[in-house]
């Protein structure tokens, strides 16, 4: 059985944040990862202005994650339109550009990383990895992202009855789209469900949508839903057109949209999804994953793996707000009828949609929270 003072499982946006403060604070530990060469992972795309605070804090200069700033925010339902700028410009970029700038970060700063490890079940600190070896660790960060590992499964009663599945199209790159788009964020939002659209740094955009099961077994399967969501609501047929030829759509199932990790215990720090899902729509995904990257490994150099509980109940209690004002966002969001209302009053008072953009956010210190 191999050892280290802290493990780091994942490394997407939250282990390698986590991988930065620690290597940069001379603390033992290693990141292992399952994927040998960096994916473009289904969420993520747009990071907020409080994210980009993060990320500078981090060392990623703005400039480098490329030329597609974001600055308003754009809402279709049926034939109803509302725009309103956001409180601060932010930027989109693709996961693949993101997390290769983030571990490239984490192995400068030294932080110790393994490709190619797939960690199969966790138990007691101990993780045992698909070619039958151990890794026991003091503490443990679990940056898995959506992905459970057996052992710390998020539990089944947060996916609720009629869960919900991520899918993801790439489409462009097309000057008409560009036109389309623009510099802001879209959300279409239709019956039990919503699209995410933003342009990114190599000028492809991309779709991620949430949808409930339901809506999917009526349709048939992903590549019908998308037809009839094309039908049903023009503008997003207008932009799926611009489908990548090829591409295929990504999909993750049972995401469990307003689940918090609530209690703490002892070596075990929760980051990312794995702490706190917030719908997608609030599009701070990507920044609770770096917040919580940093203040996790902040708290272990402060106080070692008994740290862990504090940590989790003041991130519970942090993300209570943004995950709380989402989760009541996405729910007359996927409500036609609510949604077709509350649109027009939007419009008449676009200062709402910046207060919403403010209230969903977190910082990666608690006085930014």
């Amino acid at each position: 059985m191999r050892r280290t003072p802290a493990l780091i499982v994942g490394g997407g946006p939250a282990g390698a944040s986590a991988a930065i403060v620690l290597a940069r604070a001379g603390l033992p530990h290693l990141l292992v990862e399952r994927a040998r060469e960096t994916g473009d992972a289904l969420c993520g795309g747009f990071l907020s202005w409080r994210t980009l605070d993060s990320l500078a804090s981090l060392g990623i200069d703005p400039q480098a994650l490329g030329p597609a700033r974001v600055t308003r925010v754009r809402l279709l339902a049926g034939d109803k339109v509302v725009e309103a700028s956001l409180p601060r410009r932010a930027h989109a970029v693709s996961r693949r550009h993101l997390d290769r700038l983030l571990l490239a970060r984490a192995e400068a700063a030294g932080a110790a990383i393994e490709r190619g490890v797939t960690v199969k079940t966790i138990e007691s600190r101990a993780a045992r990895l698909a070619d039958g070896t151990e890794i026991a660790a003091d503490a443990l960060f679990l940056a898995s992202g959506k992905h459970d590992i057996r052992g710390l499964a998020r539990p089944e009663s947060a996916r609720g009855k009629d869960p919900t599945l991520g899918l993801r199209v790439r489409l462009g790159p097309s000057p008409a789209l560009d036109r389309m788009i623009g510099d802001a964020i879209e959300l279409h939002l239709f019956d039990r469900g919503y699209a995410g659209i933003v342009l990114q740094e190599d000028g492809t955009a991309n779709l991620c949508m949430a949808v409930h099961r339901s809506r999917l077994t009526e349709a048939g399967d992903p590549e019908r839903l998308l037809d009839a969501l094309g039908c049903e609501l023009p503008s997003l047929g207008e932009r799926l057109a611009w489908r990548v030829a090829g591409g295929g759509i990504d999909a993750v199932a049972n995401i469990p949209y307003g689940w918090r990790a609530q209690r703490g215990e002892a070596g075990l720090f929760r980051l990312g999804d794995q702490a706190g899902v917030i719908p997608s729509l609030a599009g701070e995904g990507m920044g609770i994953a770096i917040a919580s990257g940093i203040r996790a490994a902040g708290a272990y150099a402060t106080g070692g793996a008994p740290a862990a509980m504090v940590f989790q109940q003041r991130l519970a209690r942090d993300l209570f707000r943004p995950i709380g004002v989402a989760g009541l966002i996405r729910d007359g969001a996927e409500s036609p009828r609510i949604a077709r209302t509350v649109l027009p009053i939007a419009r008449a008072a676009p200062f709402l949609i910046e207060i919403v953009a403010r209230l969903t956010r977190i910082g990666h210190d608690r006085a930014g929270a």
